[in-house]
């Protein structure tokens, strides 16, 4: 931890040393969240909790980043102010009834967002298409995916939040033996079927969960999360998931929305994110030991209409490649459900 001088440290802790100020703090440790989420877990006033809010982002303690008329805050990633109070929390007793009844209660809202994501999901599997339609041509952002990947055949290719499947058909040349993986099990079969459909053989599809997934690390030359990220609570653990499965060298490649205004996303499609800003995926990948090699944006033809601009981003697994894993440079893309 880097060292502080006397003056810098009573007033970092004059900023985390007060009850409600420390709780957020344990809170936004476990993640990105909203003042209405933080309201509704500490049972506190929007102004209340705005206030320290403020407080603890003056003290460089915390960070906020807005998503259309949303504004989320987390515990910020680096510097010598949280070096202390990540200290302070590492000290906390997680058993401590006020601090225990904080995280039952965030666990509690997670859990609801997801409920409410994975209905939708299976409500909509056999509809999926028709969603595409928000957001720049999809046939461009295919035709973009494959030049950037590339043509040299991997070994292990891996499509999380896989959906209908279509990554995996996508890139059926590519690889030798392929996974997707989807939380939902409507999406599963539509996978499934559309797979066997086009005689494919060397993909199989899992059931799993984008946090913790059933497979082993270091496995997957390639791996994919199509238009995914902004149906999560934590894109940033999905990300740090996906890196643990790249072989050594291996790419990444990030396809979502770009930042947007389209309030109704929320309540209609179950989008939790709206969008996301070049800078926060790359502090994400940067977070998850990739470095970010290329991003792409892909603009609708008309900016006047509600599509969407999606966002490529291509990051590397920074530790040598293994010599003889794979007969070209190892990938991985977390993108769309399609």
């Amino acid at each position: 931890m880097a060292k502080l001088g006397l003056e810098a440290i009573v007033e970092i802790l004059k900023s985390a040393g007060e009850p409600t100020r420390l709780r957020l703090l344990a809170l936004l440790a476990r993640g990105d969240l909203t003042v209405t989420d933080l309201t509704d877990i500490l049972g506190q006033s929007q102004p209340r909790i705005s206030r320290h809010l403020k407080l603890l982002t003056e003290a460089a303690l915390v960070e906020r980043y807005q998503e259309g008329a949303w504004a989320y805050f987390r515990l910020r990633h680096d510097g010598a102010a949280v070096s202390l109070a990540r200290h302070l929390l590492e000290s906390a007793d997680e058993a401590d009834p006020v601090l225990a009844r904080d995280a039952e209660r965030l666990v509690v809202l997670k859990k609801a967002r997801a409920e409410k994501a994975q209905a939708y999901f299976s409500r909509n599997a056999a509809e999926w298409d028709e969603l595409r339609r928000l957001h720049v041509s999809e046939a461009e952002v295919e035709a973009t995916l494959v030049r950037l990947i590339g043509e040299e055949p991997v070994d292990a290719f891996l499509d999380l939040g896989t959906g209908t499947g279509r990554i995996l058909q996508l890139f059926e040349g590519l690889y030798r033996r392929g996974v997707g993986v989807d939380a939902s099990r409507d999406m599963l079969a539509v996978a499934r079927s559309n797979l066997d459909r086009a005689g494919i053989t060397k993909a199989s599809i899992r059931h799993g969960d984008i946090f913790n997934l059933p497979l082993e690390r270091d496995e997957f030359d390639v791996v994919t999360i199509h238009q995914v990220l902004h149906f999560l609570d934590e894109p940033d653990a999905a990300i740090a998931e996906a890196a643990r499965m790249l072989r050594p060298g291996g790419r990444l490649v990030i396809i979502d929305l770009a930042p947007h205004t389209l309030e109704h996303l929320r309540d209609a499609h179950a989008h939790l994110r709206l969008g996301f800003s070049h800078q926060i995926v790359k502090d994400w990948l940067e977070q998850a030991a990739l470095a970010l090699e290329q991003t792409i944006d892909l603009a609708p033809a008309d900016p006047s209409a509600d599509a969407l601009t999606v966002t490529i981003w291509l990051a590397r697994d920074q530790r040598p490649a293994e010599k003889g894993a794979t007969g070209a440079e190892p990938l991985i893309a977390i993108g769309r459900r399609t």
